[in-house]
This record gives C-alpha cells, sequence and structure tokens, in this order.
C-alpha cells in the first residue's frame, strides 16, 4: 500500500475515530509519526500486517504497528493514560477488553491496531515528536524499543512520512 492510501484509508480514520471517542485530536505529528512507524514495523510499502508476513509461519506482532501481546496492547491497556480510551475503542469496535482478543484482533482491525498505536503515543509524558531524531528516540528507546532497531530505515521512512502529510493535510 502507498503511505498516502495509508494515511487516507487506514491513519486518519483511526485517528477521527479515537478523537469521537474522547481520544486526542488528530494531528500533523501525530500523523508523520505514526506512519513513520507503520513504514518501519511494516516495511516500505506497508504490506505486513502480523511480524513475518507473508510467510505462514507469524512472529509474535500483529496489526500495521506490529504490536505484541505482552508488550504494546498490554501497556495500552493498563497505562493510566490510556485504559479509559483503550476500554471505550474495545467497546465500540466489540472487541473483548483482554490482552489475548485485542493482539488477535489487531492484525485485521485498521481501526483498532490505529487507536492502539496512538494510544500508545499517548502514554508517552513527553510532546509528540516533531524532529527525527526526537522521533527515534520516542520509537526506539520508548515506546515500541525494537529488538533489531533500524535506524538507516528510519531515516528514508521518516523523510517519506514528512512529505506524505505535508501533501495530505488534516480534513476536519
Amino acid at each position: 500500500m502507498q503511505p498516502l492510501q495509508f494515511l487516507a484509508g487506514v491513519l486518519d480514520p483511526g485517528l477521527r475515530f479515537l478523537a469521537d471517542l474522547g481520544g486526542p485530536p488528530p494531528s500533523q505529528e501525530a500523523r508523520r509519526f505514526l506512519l513513520c512507524v507503520a513504514m518501519q514495523e511494516s516495511g516500505p510499502g506497508l504490506e505486513a500486517r502480523y511480524q513475518g508476513s507473508p510467510s505462514s509461519n507469524a512472529g509474535p506482532a500483529r496489526g500495521f504497528y506490529q504490536f505484541e501481546s505482552g508488550g504494546g496492547v498490554s501497556g495500552v491497556l493498563t497505562h493510566e493514560a490510556s485504559s479509559d480510551l483503550a476500554a471505550k475503542v474495545c467497546t465500540a469496535l466489540v472487541v473483548q477488553r483482554q490482552e489475548a482478543a485485542v493482539w488477535r484482533a489487531l492484525e485485521g482491525n485498521d481501526l483498532l491496531a490505529t487507536c492502539f498505536a496512538r494510544l500508545l503515543l499517548w502514554t508517552d509524558p513527553p510532546p509528540l515528536p516533531t524532529t527525527e531524531d526526537e522521533a527515534w528516540e520516542a520509537y526506539a528507546e520508548r515506546l515500541w524499543r525494537p529488538g533489531a532497531p533500524h535506524r538507516d530505515a528510519w531515516h528514508m521512512n521518516w523523510q517519506t512520512a514528512s512529505e506524505t502529510v505535508e501533501r495530505a493535510p488534516l480534513v476536519a
């Protein structure tokens, strides 16, 4: 999927859905960061809905943002900043507010995946990152904490995300 298609068809609808439930309003900074994360985690072509895709031997991460059950899913469900909104998202999307149920649903439910990615970002105390270096630190050291970080890929993904978000401004 092209980044512009992902932004219009997956990311923006998820951010609006979360805002409608009382979550943070969509912002250019959140759009850029989450688009970059999705490309970093699922490939620049945004093709991997599960870790190791297209292999039949799936790894432990699910959704375009590659959440693991005991990691991001558990964190969003239990963190004081996100747990109430996570419960609202689960209720609205008819997903049990249970770690295993959310984790299984992430692979095919783009609204759920985007909401959980934005809620994970919501748990981070610093302001939304506005530079590539701030975003890398938030991604690699505080939020996603990948086992095999690829800083070289981040640079290209950040550039692409920045250009994409600039070309497609927020629609109210």
